[in-house]
């Protein structure tokens, strides 16, 4: 029996009530059920000093990094919700890219990216839902080999959109984000075939 495809979740949030950690835990579910295994980080308890690439000649990569390098590795695939901060990317979620993407040892510069499957996702109080966010990371991560999957989501209006369970009111709009965990474990099933 072939092994469950290994998908890595989180968000570019760091707040603690985030509810871009509430959207990319509804996409976990809908990997769970589509049979993959998924582990689920907070990028707070990562934290990373603001890339410079004289800390690493000096020190090297930072711990977390090293760890968060690990994990990716473990993953065949991400899972990734982030706020849109200024119309891009989170500060955090980029930062976090600039130094799992060092090279470390025989580890090349990205390997922890190239050929992993990824589905984005993000949610926003706003009426675009962070969308314009999205165009950042997708550009980022299809620059460094990763296979972002066409579809995507903006959770809008989201200090409203969830209820006490962390789950979306909108039916439909839980629907969709599920569908982003299960559309990266359909993906991974395919291409270990």
């Amino acid at each position: 029996m072939a092994t469950k495809p290994k998908i890595l979740a989180f968000a570019g949030s760091l707040r603690n009530d985030s509810t871009n950690k509430k959207t990319v835990k509804i996409a976990m579910k809908g990997a769970r059920e589509s049979g993959a295994e998924v582990t689920y980080i907070d990028l707070k308890q990562y934290p990373l000093p603001v890339y410079d690439g004289d800390i690493e000649v000096e020190s090297g990569i930072p711990e977390n990094a090293l760890k968060l390098q690990e994990l990716m590795l473990e993953n065949e695939g991400f899972l990734i919700a982030s706020p849109e901060y200024n119309s891009s990317v989170s500060g955090a979620l980029k930062n976090m890219i600039d130094w799992t993407s060092r090279p470390n040892g025989d580890l090349e510069a990205g390997a922890c990216y190239s050929g992993k499957v990824v589905s984005i996702m993000s949610a926003s109080p706003g009426e675009l839902g962070g969308l314009r966010g999205l165009f950042d990371i997708r550009k980022i991560l299809s620059t460094m080999g990763v296979i972002v999957l066409p579809g995507q989501y903006a959770v809008y209006g989201s200090f409203k959109a969830f209820n006490d369970a962390g789950n979306l009111i909108d039916g439909e709009s839980q629907e969709a984000v599920e569908r982003l965990g299960s559309n990266v474990a359909k993906m991974l099933e395919k291409l270990n075939k």
